[in-house]
Order: C-alpha cells, then sequence, then structure tokens
C-alpha cells in the first residue's frame, strides 16, 4: 500500500503554491505569454480574450480557490501540501491506456481513431460522475459533514478512492451512447473496440485500489497471497471499529461480545462473552507532539471502546503493527481484467458479427465480479439477502446481455466493410 506517492509542499519561500501562490503567478505569465504570440502572429488580443478569456478565468478560479481545499491538514487544521495519491496516477494511466489500445483497435476495424479521442472525455466524465454517483448514494452517510461545503467536498474528492466500477461503467456506456447517436455512429462496432479496452483500465484502476487500501477481501489466514495492511488504511480502520484488532467479535445491532480470542488484548482487558459494545471509535488523543509537517491521516491512533458501561482504551503502540490477513482481491480483479482484456482482444480475431464482443464483455464482467464479491467484504447484502449491490446489478447485466445476444444473433449481420470518418 503506497496511499501518497508525492506530497506538493504547502508553500515555498513564504510563499503557498496553489491559491494566491506559484502557481497563479505562473498561470499569468503564461497567459501573458499567450497574449504575446497572439498579437505577433497579427491577432489581436481583444478578440483572443473574448474567445479564451473564460477558460483562462477557470483556470485561475480553480488553482485560487479549489485546490487549497484538497490540500492535506495536519493535526492543527494547517495546510501542509497537496497529495498526489497512488490511486489517482493508477486511474489516470487505466484512462491513457485504454484509449490508446481502443484507437488501435478502432483503425483495424475501419474507424476514424479520431472518432475515439473524441468520445473519449464524454466516456471519461461519464465513466467517473457515474462512479462517484453509485460510491455517495451506496454510501451517503460516509460523507455528511458539519458545513455543505465539506459535504460537497469530500463527494468530489475521488482520487483519494470512492469510486464503483459498475458505476463507471454504466455512466460511460451511457455518456458513449449519448455521443454515439449525437454523431450517428454504429454503437456495435465502437462497442467492439471500445469495451475490452475498459478491462484494461480495471487492471490498472484495482492496482490503484491495492495501493489505496481500498476494495479489500476478507479475512482469511496468513497465506503466501494474503494482505497486510499497515496503520491508517481503510482495512485496518474498520476492523479497528469491528473489534479484530483486539480480539472480540460481537454483533454489530445488540453488540453483545460473541467471541474473545486466548492472549488478546480484549481479554488481558477482562472483556468477557457476553458484554454489551456500546460504542467503539477510533481514538485521536495520540496526536499532541505529532509533527505538524506532515499530514493528519498521518498521526498514530489508538482505539477507544465503551463496554458495560466502562471505558477501554488501547494506545497505537499496543494495537497490531499490521491489520488482520485479507484476500488478495485487488490483485485477483486486476489480474482477472488483464485476462479479459487480452482473451477478448484475441476473440476478436474469431468473432466478426458487430455487437459480439460487447456484449462477451458485459457478460464477463458480470460473472467476474459477481464472483469476486465472494471474497469482498466491504459491502453489505441488499434486500433481506446475502447479495451485495454489485452482485444484484451482475444479475440484471448478465440478463440483459442474454436477451440482447438473442436479439444480435437473429438479426441479418451488418456490413463488416464499412468504413467510419472522423464526425464533423
Amino acid at each position: 500500500m503506497r496511499r501518497t506517492l508525492i506530497l506538493i509542499p504547502h508553500e515555498i519561500a513564504g510563499l503557498p503554491i496553489f491559491g494566491f501562490g506559484w502557481v497563479l503567478i505562473l498561470l499569468g505569465l503564461a497567459l501573458v505569454i499567450r497574449a504575446v504570440m497572439v498579437k505577433r502572429h497579427g491577432g489581436a488580443v481583444g478578440s483572443f480574450l473574448a474567445t479564451e478569456g473564460l477558460m483562462w478565468g477557470l483556470f485561475a478560479a480553480a488553482v485560487a480557490f479549489i485546490l487549497p481545499s484538497v490540500e492535506l491538514k495536519n493535526v492543527d487544521g494547517e495546510a501542509v501540501g497537496m497529495a498526489i495519491r497512488g490511486y489517482g496516477v493508477m486511474l489516470l494511466l487505466g484512462v491513457l491506456s485504454a484509449v490508446g489500445l481502443a484507437m488501435v483497435r478502432a483503425k483495424r476495424r475501419g474507424i476514424n481513431p479520431d472518432v475515439v479521442l473524441n468520445m473519449a472525455p464524454w466516456v471519461f466524465i461519464g465513466g467517473i460522475g457515474g462512479a462517484r454517483l453509485f460510491y455517495v448514494v451506496q454510501y451517503h452517510d460516509h460523507f455528511m459533514a458539519d458545513s455543505f461545503v465539506e459535504t460537497v467536498r469530500r463527494m468530489l474528492t475521488f482520487t483519494e478512492g470512492g469510486l464503483v466500477v459498475y458505476g463507471s461503467f454504466i455512466g460511460g456506456f451511457l455518456a458513449g451512447s449519448f455521443y454515439i447517436a449525437r454523431h450517428k455512429l454504429p454503437l456495435l462496432k465502437l462497442g467492439d473496440a471500445i469495451v475490452p479496452c475498459m478491462f484494461l483500465g480495471l487492471f490498472f484502476g484495482r492496482i490503484g485500489c491495492l495501493m489505496n487500501g481500498c476494495c479489500y477481501g476478507g479475512q482469511c489466514e496468513d497465506y503466501w497471497a494474503a494482505l497486510r495492511f499497515p496503520p491508517g488504511s481503510p482495512v485496518y480502520q474498520d476492523q479497528a471499529l469491528q473489534g479484530d484488532l483486539i480480539g472480540l467479535r460481537f454483533d454489530p445491532t445488540t453488540g453483545e461480545v460473541s467471541d474473545v480470542a486466548s492472549d488478546s488484548l480484549a481479554e488481558f482487558a477482562g472483556i468477557k462473552v457476553g458484554s454489551i459494545v456500546e460504542q467503539i471509535r477510533l481514538d485521536d488523543r495520540y496526536q499532541d507532539g505529532f509533527s505538524k509537517d506532515l499530514p493528519r491521516e498521518q498521526s498514530p491512533r489508538g482505539v477507544v471502546a465503551m463496554i458495560d458501561g466502562k471505558i477501554y482504551r488501547w494506545t497505537p503502540q499496543q494495537l497490531p503493527q499490521h491489520a488482520v490477513p485479507v484476500q488478495p482481491a485487488q490483485l485477483i480483479s486486476s489480474v482477472s481484467g488483464l485476462s479479459v482484456c487480452l482473451l477478448l482482444c484475441a476473440l476478436s480475431l474469431v468473432l466478426r458479427r458487430d455487437g459480439a464482443i460487447m456484449l462477451l464483455g458485459f457478460a464477463a464482467y458480470a460473472v467476474m465480479r459477481f464472483v469476486l464479491e465472494m471474497i469482498r467484504v466491504d459491502e453489505q447484502g441488499q434486500f433481506g439477502t446475502n447479495l451485495s449491490i454489485s452482485q444484484w446489478v451482475s444479475i440484471g447485466v448478465l440478463l440483459c446481455t442474454i436477451v440482447a445476444a438473442i436479439w444480435l444473433y437473429s438479426r441479418k449481420p451488418s456490413d463488416a466493410g464499412h468504413s467510419i470518418a472522423e464526425p464533423t
């Protein structure tokens, strides 16, 4: 796990980098240089500002007001810098690799690669929007804050994790379909070129999940492939709140302790089976003295619990140095995504009917995600069953894919030799 690859400092030489600082100064210089170049080529500065002024203004507003709000804070609430997250970098690599492969596949099918390039921003925005919306709706209680601005900020901070692949597929598909319909392009032919590439993006995206510590698997024995995440990771924090790190299990509804592990912190504290856990949370009192040059998220946190009316505390030093081993769900999903991508690319040489590869990709992901959910524990059962929301969506996608496949093979194949020029 490596959530932060680079931490850009808050200030250099006493002047902040973001906000009203270095980046805004550089942006102003770039605007001046751009205006000079326009004038040297015989253009009018007024006309230039009329056409590009809004774009430059939006960039300036983002640098001055938006970027400072996403900087990490120390234990005193002071900005220490902006984190370049491993999750965000892997997400970017996933997008670039998927678009690049889609352009190559499109060209081999007689489609102008510029069609894919022009459609990519629509699919990207729709995919990110759908992925984040799916996650926010599913975990809406995680985003509630004391102020409306802070709540919105939490909802928009997606580069640290919190994207649901199904939401991305659905949002990207709808946005791409809108673009295709608007420019009267063939959905099935383009779908065959693009869908396999989404699995390449999934390969990189799940590596990002591994670096972020999210989308983890269920607890398991400590075997060669098991993952043990460090303090501060989502896995570690969730296991702390569930009592796993101190060696007890309790009913999340009633709070009744059902098991106390031998030689555990809970047993040493005298907690017994049948006790009632009234509250358990992370304890921030150990942040005193922590370096103010580092983000608060890196500060040590203990665990405090109220059990049978008595308060118990465990310091960061008492807690385990790693979380309980979990299944490598992120690695399994990543390798599966790459395998499906390669398989679909190979089958593209055999299956010539437009739409076949696209539908096969939909079905493959539905099956893959349904099975993957069996080793993941970060989603609860829905509708009175043990099936997670992603498994229910998988069932729906698979059924729709079967119906679409029946329709596809009951119609006359389209002309495979038709080329597609760049949309106007």
